[in-house]
């Protein structure tokens, strides 16, 4: 069992920043791929991007390409989003997720999901 604890969410203007981190219990992290999904009110839950077990391959969506960027620590059991040049759209809930087969995370269905954090950009 995989425990995930978002944190960093808040609120911030339009061209700010956020870092959001997600801590994962358990000794086995660094075989997990690791993710970013958002959902916002009346909407679908997306992927915002993805990491390997080993933060050598990532992938970012369309949608932040340029300013959000993934990374992981696994001394750490850390997951990180630095968001960059915040717009109002990018208002949120911000899920973490993990999977042990990384086709699991790029077809929204994770092994595992954190709580969320909230995210919200004001104009």
């Amino acid at each position: 069992q995989v425990q995930l604890v978002e944190s960093g969410g808040g609120l911030v203007q339009a061209g700010g920043s956020l870092r959001l981190s997600c801590v994962a219990s358990g000794r086995t992290f660094s075989r997990y791929a690791m993710g970013w999904f958002r959902q916002a009110p009346g909407k679908e839950r997306d992927v915002v991007a993805r990491i390997n077990e080993s933060g050598g391959v990532t992938f970012v969506a369309d949608s932040v390409k340029g300013r959000f960027t993934i990374s992981r620590d696994n001394a750490k059991n850390t997951v990180y989003l630095q968001m960059n040049s915040l717009k109002p759209e990018d208002t949120a809930v911000y899920y973490c997720a993990a999977a042990l087969i990384g086709q699991r995370l790029r077809v929204g269905t994770p092994d595992y999901w954190g709580q969320g954090t909230q995210v919200t950009v004001s104009s």
